[in-house]
């Protein structure tokens, strides 16, 4: 499944909010450097869909807000 993510880095809480069912706002603790906030979204995404995070994959937008990820 193909989800489509708003991220937000070094937020003060991190959440995943759910906009529609392949939409999502993820905020996370982690800064902008060296891949950390993409790693944390994953977690982050893992975690609320129940799954491992090696289930998790960054398919575009590494250093965009907008970030697209598979889930399998």
């Amino acid at each position: 499944m193909r989800i489509f993510v708003r991220a937000k880095a070094s937020a003060k809480k991190e959440q995943c909010k759910r906009i529609d069912s392949t939409h999502f706002a993820v905020s996370v603790r982690a800064v902008r450097e060296a891949g950390r906030a993409n790693d944390a979204i994953g977690r982050v995404l893992a975690d609320h869909f129940g799954i491992a995070r090696s289930r998790v994959r960054l398919i575009s937008g590494a250093t965009s807000a907008n970030k697209v990820f598979n889930i399998e």
